[in-house]
């Protein structure tokens, strides 16, 4: 398996994999998914042997990233395409001058992010339908 994870400016591929993930397969509205800001997100995707199976962005505030539409395709779970889009992240977000990133982690993913070092902070909230917790990790 050859897994290779980089910035894209292939927007529409992006959503796509979003598509797939988080409207088919975990019921999020499509208004819900499309938010408007993938302009002005940084984007990473990831492929496995040549092909799409993840994405995230990195919204820049200043000091602080926030990290998100991330997902993996059902049948590419397990590859540690999860953990390198992560740590694309961190790359891009420290790149824009970023001290911190936050993310809204859906709590069944809590246990992922926490072992990449992140610590959730502040009430369950619900977004599109589906439960989640703010995190954060220093940059």
């Amino acid at each position: 398996m050859n897994l290779t994870v980089a910035p894209t400016d292939d927007i529409a591929t992006c959503q796509d994999l979003r598509r797939i993930v988080f409207i088919e397969e975990q019921g999020v509205s499509a208004a819900d998914e499309r938010d408007g800001k993938d302009g002005e997100a940084l984007h990473v995707i990831a492929h496995l042997d040549g092909e799409p199976i993840g994405t995230a962005r990195v919204l820049p505030f200043g000091t602080t990233a926030k990290i998100g539409r991330v997902c993996v395709l059902p049948d590419a779970r397990g590859s540690g395409a999860g953990v390198a889009l992560i740590e694309a992240c961190h790359e891009m977000a420290r790149m824009s001058g970023a001290t911190r990133a936050i993310l809204g982690a859906q709590l069944s993913a809590l246990g992922f992010y926490e072992r990449l070092g992140y610590r959730a902070y502040g009430e369950v909230f619900d977004d599109a339908g589906i439960d989640h917790r703010m995190m954060e990790l220093g940059l």
